[in-house]
């Protein structure tokens, strides 16, 4: 692997890099986007009861927050019940894209990786061509530069390809997890909007 590196010269240097950076982003946003983590299971139920039983204090509510996405949402439901309908939804749809948007960090990153790897590539190539005409001289090529040029070449534009498809699957796979993720809570949400809103009836 090492040869393979020194075969395709100084450009592959930035294209390492990009790699480093996008299994790392990969990584964390694979851990930071587990479904038990950001909608863990029977928390709108949980937060039904706590609200029915007047346990909604301000110390549950922001220890409902500190616990998941679907937490922050639904302490925003909780504490925004008594709005009228249309401050409620403005409240809760405001707690929506703020969630949003901390699912979505870093997979800009992510995809700007995937757009960028197989530009590094190209480059990569250009200064691969530039060896093979260097190595070119009236009187004969120098066999050695003209092989280094064409591994600098090749090695590259694979590499770019190599980086490029795996950032460009995980953040389309990303994405969807993400986008899949705020519908279920803005089901929760609204769901549980609907219950508080309607008397409970006795036992």
């Amino acid at each position: 692997m090492l040869a393979i590196l020194i075969a395709a010269g100084w450009p592959v240097i930035p294209l390492l890099l990009a790699s480093v950076l996008g299994l790392a982003l990969v990584l964390e946003r694979l851990m930071a986007l587990r479904r038990a983590s950001v909608l863990p299971a029977g928390l709108p139920e949980q937060v039904l009861q706590m609200v029915r039983r007047e346990q909604d204090s301000p110390e549950a509510l922001a220890r409902l927050e500190a616990g998941s996405p679907l937490g922050r949402v639904l302490a925003e439901v909780v504490r925004s019940r008594h709005l009228p309908r249309a401050e409620l939804r403005l409240a809760v749809e405001d707690a929506g894209r703020a969630e949003a948007h901390r699912l979505n960090r870093y997979l800009p990153a992510l995809g700007t990786i995937a757009v960028v790897a197989p530009l590094l590539g190209l480059f990569g190539t250009v200064i691969g061509m530039i060896e093979i005409f260097g190595a070119y001289q009236p009187e004969g090529s120098d066999p050695a530069q003209l092989a280094r040029g064409i591994s600098i070449a090749l090695y590259n534009t694979a590499f770019g390809i190599l980086i490029a498809v795996p950032a460009m699957v995980f953040h389309r796979h990303l994405r969807t997890r993400v986008d899949g993720f705020l519908r279920d809570m803005e089901a929760a949400a609204a769901r549980l909007a609907r219950l508080l809103a309607r008397p409970e009836r006795p036992a």
